[in-house]
């Protein structure tokens, strides 16, 4: 099901409210008493209705988490987001809460956390690499016709991307987002959206993609996915991180085995919680969906790291349906992209996040257990 986008909720109630409290004022002028009461009750009916039709139901899940709205941001006024790096962030109630997922695609995590997604009609923001979007095209059109909004993350995800000359870094910036557009066969597609690799921001880099029109995304709340913690230990950060800031952006790493794990659990923490999921779209058209790629060869013939100790609470059906997704995901060989290696607990030392030790997860295939 694609959400039904809903620009501006809240003028939608305004609106509302305006027009049948108008009415209801001269059905007041023209008689009192019950009748005043009557009108009234019919007032606060008729808004509520509008209001509630920000969200739709969710089939087959009553009770999911859901997208409670669309935010629709214009790029020219929102040069750079999020608390961490930046003064500016997404104007977001309390307990609302943008989930956000970098670096991938790649089987079976990415298609694992859309499933998740899919069964809580949840959409989020995906960051991809342009080799990854290379590499897996069909994946990438999933996402998108999931009705998740898609920006990039640079082409091969360099380490310390800070220490790049302006001109490699540019290049970066825009063949990532010529890899993406070619996976999405439609350039309209993708959104003018933009994370730079590790948060290594520079005045440089910002201006140049701001020169662009690009909003640069950093965020308000990580939780760690990158370094080797399991599942419960990524819902605890983000959950406990979300707490104390009340609101705000979500950074998470859907290539981590440990994160598609943990993705479940953490969407029913913030629905308890009561936290409510906002979608980000840039104002302007986009294709309702893509031609899906069938018979894609990344679904079932790649051989996949198997998830050895995800640190979850207790077994559970997702959990084993998922390790044996990746092990039965074996059955070829073939090399993996480069920006894999790129994600080491060895890489990118400089950066802000790198100083704690890493322990608590562990993978057979050590390369894609980092950043």
């Amino acid at each position: 099901m694609r959400l039904k986008r809903v620009h501006n909720a809240s003028s939608s109630v305004n609106v509302a409210r305006n027009n049948v409290g108008s009415l209801a004022l001269e059905a007041v002028g023209a008689r009192s008493g019950s009748l005043m009461r009557s009108v009234l009750v019919v007032v606060f009916c008729l808004v509520g209705s509008v209001a509630a039709s920000a969200a739709e139901p969710c089939p087959g899940n009553p009770d999911a988490l859901g997208t409670s709205r669309v935010l629709t941001i214009n790029p020219a006024d929102f040069a750079r987001i999020g608390s961490m790096q930046y003064r500016q962030t997404l104007p977001l109630e309390d307990h609302e809460v943008v989930i956000t997922f970098d670096d991938g695609p790649i089987p079976p995590y990415t298609n694992a956390v859309l499933d998740t997604l899919a069964s809580e009609c949840v959409k989020a923001t995906y960051f991809l690499v342009g080799e990854m979007a290379r590499n897996y095209p069909s994946i990438v059109r999933r996402i998108y016709n999931a009705g998740h909004t898609i920006g990039t993350h640079s082409q091969n995800h360099p380490l310390a991307f800070q220490r790049l000359s302006v001109e490699k870094a540019e290049r970066q910036v825009e063949t990532g987002i010529e890899s993406v557009d070619t996976a999405l066969g439609d350039p309209k597609a993708i959104s003018p959206f933009f994370r730079i690799p590790g948060l290594g921001r520079t005045n440089a880099i910002e201006s140049y993609l701001a020169s662009k029109t690009l909003v640069t995304w950093s965020a308000d709340v990580v939780a760690d996915d990158w370094k080797h913690i399991g599942a419960r230990e990524i819902v605890r950060r983000a959950m406990r991180r979300l707490e104390e800031k009340g609101r705000g952006i979500l950074l998470l790493h859907d290539i981590q085995p440990a994160t598609a794990l943990a993705v479940p659990v953490l969407l029913k923490q913030l629905k308890e919680r009561g936290y409510r999921v906002v979608q980000v779209v840039a104002a302007g058209e986009r294709p309702a969906s893509l031609p899906e790629l069938l018979g894609a060869p990344e679904y079932k013939k790649e051989g996949w790291p198997r998830v050895v100790k995800a640190n979850a609470s207790r077994t559970t059906p997702a959990k084993v349906a998922l390790r044996n997704r990746a092990k039965s995901d074996t059955t070829t060989k073939r090399r993996r992209p480069a920006v894999a290696a790129l994600h080491s607990d060895t890489a990118n030392t400089n950066n802000w996040w790198h100083g704690q030790p890493q322990r608590g997860h562990t993978c057979s295939f050590p390369g894609w257990c980092g950043q």
